[in-house]
């Protein structure tokens, strides 16, 4: 059976896609080429479905929710909240798992932030 190698790209709408490109380069950090290829570090990637009705993607319109890896959670959260970046609350621990944190895009989405155990 053929199988994925891993995640080739994360495509999103949006109403002013410089501007949008321009965050997740100068909040998290993305070093993206002109192209907007991003060479990320090697590490678990998790795929999981959840059920239609759920909060844990914030607003429910939003289909998928993008998960980034960090080093430093604390470090992440207060560089995004010097850049005026809408953090939500504060972080939490899955035991086995890591910390986890959730900040919501200039349009809207919700992207976790995961700093693995």
């Amino acid at each position: 059976m053929e199988r994925v190698l891993g995640i080739g790209g994360y495509f999103i709408r949006a109403s002013d896609p410089a501007a949008l490109t321009a965050w997740y380069r100068d909040c998290l950090g993305l070093d993206l080429d002109g192209h907007g290829l991003w060479r990320p570090e090697s590490g678990p990637t998790v795929f999981a479905a959840f059920e239609p009705d759920t909060e844990y993607f914030g607003s429910r319109g939003q289909q998928v929710m993008l998960n980034f890896r960090v080093r430093d959670l604390d470090a992440m959260l207060a560089q995004l909240r010097a850049k005026g970046a809408d953090v939500a609350g504060e972080p939490q621990e899955m035991q086995g798992v890591g910390r986890f944190a959730w900040v919501t895009d200039p349009e809207g989405n919700r992207v976790e932030l995961w700093q693995p155990a």
